[in-house]
């Protein structure tokens, strides 16, 4: 479908949604600010009315409003927007220019990004760094940002998430202000860094559990990549995405979507990229129950020995043990002790192994023992290894994968003592979600 079509048709669905409501443009504007925890202010409504004719009519797509269009209609935002335009975005959507000052505008921007602007700290007094700063950073400043983000101040392998994301709504906002003036060679470059910033930014709000923000981001990868016309970055957004789906974040069924829509972006010539998304089918199907199926996707990701795809613009978003991590999941699934085992001290033989994966192969090693029958015994080594997690790094990926093994647990087996008190841990080690500054 064309970009056109798909604006068009956005358009018309959004006005009969409104309409079937009873609501006014200007009440319409009221509820997306108050989705995002923006206040309802007069010169912000106006504005946004002004927007809606546009989005309405088809001439604009309203891509990062998507999340918040889902929760004033109360839907599901894949019903509401299952086609986005790759043309049709930028980082900041389609906040106009001139439809208020740079404060105002940046303010809105920073709501859409997690930030609040009453907080203080590091992260504050970056934002008014860059308010004073007019140097527009060069190209090989951002790539290298990328990598910061990963693995220096705010290292997404060891540091709190929330840490992370402060980090990184900093520097997003950097690029959507130099992106704005950007044209030409420098416009697709920094399209590339937005998808990657984008990409790690999603992980963040993945790891804090706040999937809403975390698929509107992925979004917002996606429609960068794209805009950018580099494959690899392209198809790590989908990589990424379709594996943090199996976290809570998309049932099933959709997580295997995202990995057919991907591999039809791959192609058929074998690669690093179709071996990565084989490997996250591989955990769906074990959660599925489909082990045999599993293994066999499994062994395409384990004996992929292709370099490709590892040194782009994210270059250490790839490291080795991503293959015992994958093994250690399904063979634990499948009750298989000595494979599981044999994984999981590959995977912490790392020295710089991510906290979240060593904490995960120990939880995989008690879904082991819980398919093996040892219930008890396995509720019980769950349930040590999430209460000693530190309160700033109880990441979604971590507390999933303990929600995983819970229901792993038969169903004559749910009411013993041990898993009940799994049960209790569960509820009290939610991700933890600091406002920034905080």
């Amino acid at each position: 479908m064309t970009t056109s079509k798909v604006r068009a048709e956005t358009g018309q669905r959004l006005r009969e949604e409104r309409e079937k409501r009873g609501w006014g443009k200007r009440r319409m504007a009221r509820e997306l600010l108050k989705a995002i925890g923006a206040p309802p202010e007069r010169k912000r409504v106006d504005s946004l009315d002004r927007q809606m004719l546009d989005w309405e009519k088809g001439k604009h797509y309203p891509e990062q409003w998507a999340a918040a269009y889902a929760t004033a209609f109360e839907m599901d935002e894949a019903d509401l927007f299952p086609e986005i335009p790759p043309a049709a975005v930028t980082l900041e959507g389609t906040i106009a220019s001139d439809d208020w000052d740079d404060m105002e505008r940046r303010q809105l921007l920073l709501a859409a990004l997690g930030v609040t602007l009453g907080s203080s700290g590091e992260s504050l007094r970056q934002l008014l760094d860059m308010a004073v700063e007019s140097r527009h950073r060069p190209l090989d400043e951002w790539g290298m940002a990328c990598t910061d983000h990963l693995h220096a101040l705010h290292a997404l392998r060891t540091q709190p998430p929330a840490q992370v994301r402060d980090g990184l709504a900093v520097d997003l906002l950097a690029l959507e202000r130099q992106l704005r003036v950007a044209s030409g060679t420098e416009a697709t470059e920094l399209q590339r860094v937005a998808a990657a910033l984008s990409i790690l930014h999603a992980n963040s709000f993945t790891r804090l559990g706040d999937h809403s923000a975390a698929i509107r981001w992925w979004r917002t990868a996606k429609a960068a990549a794209d805009a950018s016309g580099d494959l690899n970055i392209r198809l790590s957004a989908r990589c990424r995405e379709a594996a943090s789906g199996l976290y809570g974040q998309r049932d099933l069924t959709t997580v295997l979507h995202l990995i057919e829509s991907a591999r039809r972006i791959a192609g058929d010539k074998p690669s690093y990229w179709l071996a990565d998304l084989a490997g996250t089918e591989a955990k769906a199907l074990s959660l599925l129950g489909r082990h045999d199926e599993a293994r066999q996707a499994l062994h395409t990701f384990v004996r992929w020995e292709g370099g490709d795809a590892r040194a782009g613009i994210i270059p250490s978003l790839w490291c080795y043990d991503q293959a015992h991590f994958a093994e250690s999941w399904v063979y634990a699934r499948a009750g298989d002790e000595t494979a599981t085992g044999k994984a999981r001290e590959g995977v912490l033989s790392n020295p710089a192994v991510d906290y979240q994966y060593a904490a995960n192969v120990q939880l995989h090693a008690a879904t082991c023992t819980v398919a093996k029958g040892g219930v008890a015994e396995g509720a019980r080594q769950a349930a040590g290894v999430l209460d000693a997690l530190p309160t700033p790094y109880r990441s979604q990926y971590i507390v999933e994968t303990g929600r995983m093994m819970l229901r792993a647990v038969p169903p004559g087996d749910r009411n013993h003592p041990a898993v009940g008190e799994l049960r209790e841990v569960l509820a009290t080690v939610s991700p933890a979600r600091p406002a920034l500054g905080a």
